[in-house]
């Protein structure tokens, strides 16, 4: 099967009334909405580095979306378009149906159109440029922290990290591994945010490093975290503490926000105030037995 006709079989689907010209020709013909600001995003995903090996075509079509998904989330953007070049070992027909319909069931719950893209051969990996809209001032960004406000969170920190421990001991059916293999993006929280929280992005890789990167956007601030607040499920729950308090700081892949918040202000039902921001610079970790020390750099390192 030539690159066109795997084209035509797998990734030829439904097209919203803002897709003009979608996959087949030299490229895609679009209609941005009217008055709003593009939100672009890129991520690559290599096999036994971004995702284990073994991992199932339908789980890795779904990942691979949601990982692109979650970074407009964290932007507070309504999807609209995205493209896809997969690098192949060979054209699998069992193999494309079902990546082609895990991407496709998350790209339907998301109302997102693949508008085009390109099949190669090679080793395994999967490229998605996803763009999605917003209204101008609506954005959120990682520079708008200020002092005094109230660090929060959605989601479970840590899952992500706990899954990918479970996956790698044959344990496929925790409520965590299938987290790590599925991952929800935030997107009803980042539409929420939009225009209301300072400061925002997802966690992707690991708290600590991921927080670090809001407080020098905004200007080399600090933050203080209380761990007894973060919130867990019954898995990392079940750890030793200090287990699980380096899953939660440093583990990565949990795809959740992280947001700064107005002081004195509740946070939104459903996300957890975690901490607050400081002048800084540096975080500051609060035990639950009282000690407090400064927090060690971790997390997902794209290189090394």
């Amino acid at each position: 099967m030539d690159e066109f006709a795997l084209i035509r079989r797998y990734f030829h689907h439904r097209q919203g009334e803002d897709v003009v010209l979608g996959p087949g020709d030299d490229a895609a013909l679009l209609s941005p909405p009217a008055g709003e600001q593009l939100v672009m995003t890129l991520d690559t995903s290599v096999a036994g580095r971004h995702f284990p090996e073994d991992m199932p075509a339908a789980d890795i079509g779904y990942r691979c979306l949601a990982v692109n998904l979650s970074d407009l989330a964290a932007m507070g953007a309504t999807p609209r378009w995205f493209l896809l070049s997969l690098t192949l070992p060979e054209a699998d027909p069992d193999w494309l149906r079902d990546f082609s319909a895990g991407l496709f069931e998350l790209a339907d719950q998301v109302g997102i159109s693949l508008v085009g893209g390109d099949v190669t051969r090679g080793p395994l990996n999967v490229a998605i440029q996803a763009t999605g809209s917003v209204l101008p001032g609506r954005a959120l960004r990682r520079d708008g922290a200020q002092p005094g406000q109230t660090l929060a969170v959605t989601g479970v920190p840590g899952q992500g990290g706990l899954g990918l421990r479970h996956w790698r001991a044959g344990v496929r059916d925790s409520q965590s591994a299938r987290h790590f293999a599925r991952p929800r993006p935030a997107l009803e929280w980042g539409a929420a945010l939009a225009g209301r929280a300072g400061a925002a992005l997802d966690v992707s890789d690991g708290l600590l490093q991921d927080l670090g990167h809001i407080l020098s956007a905004s200007g080399d601030l600090g933050a203080e975290l209380v761990l007894a607040d973060l919130p867990v499920n019954d898995e990392l729950a079940a750890l030793e503490a200090e287990d699980r308090w380096a899953l939660q700081l440093s583990g990565g892949d949990d795809y959740g926000l992280l947001f700064t918040w107005p002081a004195g202000v509740a946070v939104p039902a459903g996300a957890r105030a975690i901490g607050r921001v400081t002048d800084g610079p540096g975080v500051r970790l609060h035990y639950p037995d009282g000690r407090v020390s400064d927090a060690e750099p971790g997390g997902w390192r794209h290189f090394g």
